[in-house]
């Protein structure tokens, strides 16, 4: 089918090989086209985010794709992997280093920064758009992929971490997703992570011969990422190391202690593990990720955290935080794995015309009736009233308005009922039939269907 040919394409598995000499031009691998028949899905998503967040009391923030590359150097970590290896980065015509940013946070935190917008207190902001990282293609990972995240910032208590938590759970719900379980842990504050880091370093030193390239390359500069690790042959020398939750103060185990009290009173269930870390250097404390095991290695639908001291970092007052953010491409994946599929628009109306100055009345009553609040999707390209009623019967439209030289001389439109079984069609002004049609429309169909 054509969705699965396009999701072989994506994912590496099918790739069109194209001669120097050949007329097509065909996107970049890994930055994809989103097709008409997709869209409603992807409506359906960011609509639903947008009305939530915003009932969370969450406002919109929009920033640019490209910032400086030492805004990501400094916030994200230089020895991480995004850092090191996947950031599509460039010199401008001044010679100044510029990167498409990869994650969304760095750049909120730096217009915050940038337009002191926490002057007069805390704030809740979520943003969405494209994000960019040069990795190997495959399901539900592309080089261009979007993202809706939430930063809140000014926050230092264990609540909003849960409200965060709390505000994605009521997401999938009304998305309609089923199996998506909730990770939790707490990384702890800086000192804290200083001495287990240490202890670590020791550890995997001890068992050098054990570990696997990444591991030996992280060893001394983010041995942290290591016990997040994917290969089946370093879980049980993951399973033996220290663990951080050993190293925690007291006002670390007491936020995550608070936290996992109010997600239970929330009805919130979840999963304490020790091991989850996240791969930006900016988190501490809280961090936690929403997983399922419907797309199979790439299983994390969102994920977050506590980042206290990244304000301070790039240059502002000191300010705890905490966000998540999550792909656009895996949500809508996951939708469609389980079926739920967002609606594609309707026309309330379909004008069909033929004859001696029907097209310019069809212009005119099609504007009229956009004017009073109708779908209208009007007839173009010519062609017989027979051959244009089958397109209005298929475009789903609840009613034909039929426009020929006898409604042309009489300044009137026919208005014919399409999904009635019995039709009654009628003459009237354009006016009359806008409000004809109004007084007749269906009730709204829901959100989304299964």
């Amino acid at each position: 089918d054509i969705v699965g040919r396009r999701h072989a394409r994506r994912s590496g598995k099918y790739n069109k090989t194209i001669s120097p000499m050949s007329k097509t031009i065909q996107a970049i691998r890994g930055m994809n086209d989103i097709l008409p028949e997709e869209t409603p899905l992807w409506h359906f998503v960011e609509e639903t985010v947008r009305e939530l967040f915003g009932n969370y009391g969450y406002g919109n923030i929009r920033f640019p794709i490209v910032e400086e590359t030492r805004l990501f150097n400094r916030s994200i970590g230089e020895v991480t992997d995004i850092v090191e290896k996947e950031m599509y980065t460039f010199a401008d015509r001044n010679g100044d280093s510029l990167t498409l940013r990869p994650e969304g946070t760095a750049g909120c935190v730096r217009a915050v920064l940038q337009h002191n917008l926490l002057y007069d207190g805390a704030k809740k902001l979520y943003y969405e758009g494209p994000m960019f990282r040069y990795e190997r293609p495959q399901k539900g990972r592309y080089r261009q992929f979007h993202q809706f995240g939430a930063e809140a910032l000014g926050y230092a208590g264990p609540d909003i971490d849960a409200e965060q938590i709390v505000m994605l759970g009521r997401l999938w719900k009304t998305l309609g997703l089923t199996d998506v379980e909730l990770y939790i842990n707490s990384i702890g504050d800086q000192e804290a992570r200083a001495r287990h880091r240490d202890e670590l370093v020791r550890y995997f030193e001890a068992h050098h011969a054990d570990l696997d390239d990444d591991a030996r390359r992280r060893l001394h500069t983010n041995p942290l990422r290591t016990l997040d690790t994917k290969n089946p042959a370093m879980q049980s020398l993951v399973e033996g190391a220290p663990k951080l939750a050993d190293y925690l103060n007291d006002d670390a185990r007491a936020h995550f202690e608070e936290l996992q009290a109010l997600l239970g009173a929330a009805d919130v269930a979840f999963h304490v593990n020790p091991r989850l870390v996240r791969g930006f250097d900016y988190y501490n404390r809280t961090v936690f990720e929403w997983v399922t095991t419907k797309l199979g290695a790439q299983g994390t639908v969102a994920g977050g955290g506590r980042y206290d001291g990244l304000v301070e970092q790039l240059g502002g007052k000191p300010a705890p935080a905490c966000g998540f953010a999550f792909g656009t491409e895996r949500l809508v994946l996951l939708l469609r794995e389980q079926q739920v599929m967002g609606l594609s628009p309707t026309p309330d109306v379909y004008l069909v015309h033929a004859g001696v100055g029907a097209a310019a009345g069809a212009m005119q009553a099609a504007e009229t009736l956009r004017g009073a609040g109708l779908a209208v999707h009007m007839h173009l390209g010519g062609g017989s009233f027979k051959s244009q009623m089958k397109k209005a019967d298929a475009s789903g439209a609840h009613f034909a308005i039929i426009i020929g030289e006898d409604e042309v001389a009489t300044r009137q439109v026919s208005v014919k009922p399409l999904r009635e079984t019995v039709a009654t069609q009628l003459r009237l002004s354009a006016t009359d039939a806008a409000r004809h049609i109004l007084g007749s429309r269906l009730p709204a169909a829901p959100k989304h269907s299964k």
